[in-house]
């Protein structure tokens, strides 16, 4: 893949087309089968219920790594991503109702950095409450 942004199109304050990725429980099953994550809390709502939670919640890796999906498909190039790190603020609660839950994320280049690399801020919520904080990628653009 070839990141498709270049450097000198973009400047501080340039946004990133948004996200929104719903989840299921469905999803999280498939994501613990894949991670090798199967914490009850994750699918199991009288476990989640017994140990103070809300209901089900999302894994915390599952929520960063779509978190993330709007600047690899801004890039076009997944390896473009050299740094990304965020602090976990709120579980995203997933409800057996048939819809789940829906993570919608937003970012926005930060600061413009040496050797073609900026800094985008990415904001992540679900029913209202943002779900990452501190939640920042550097990319290297073309």
């Amino acid at each position: 893949m070839t990141v498709t942004v270049r450097f000198d199109e973009v400047q501080v304050g340039t946004e990133l087309p948004a996200g929104s990725f719903p989840v299921t429980r469905a999803t999280l099953v498939q994501y613990a089968g894949a991670s090798g994550d199967f914490n009850p809390i994750h699918w199991n709502e009288k476990f989640a219920l017994e140990v103070g939670l809300p209901d089900v919640i999302a894994h915390g890796m599952f929520t960063m790594a779509e978190a993330v999906r709007i600047v690899t498909d801004w890039t076009g190039d997944p390896a473009a991503v050299v740094e990304y790190g965020v602090r976990f603020t709120k579980p995203v609660i997933v409800p057996n109702d048939g819809v789940g839950a829906t993570v919608g994320v937003t970012g926005k280049v930060a600061a413009l950095l040496d050797d073609n690399r900026v800094r985008v801020d990415l904001v992540a919520t679900s029913e209202g409450q943002k779900v990452l904080g501190m939640a920042r990628a550097v990319v290297r653009l073309g």
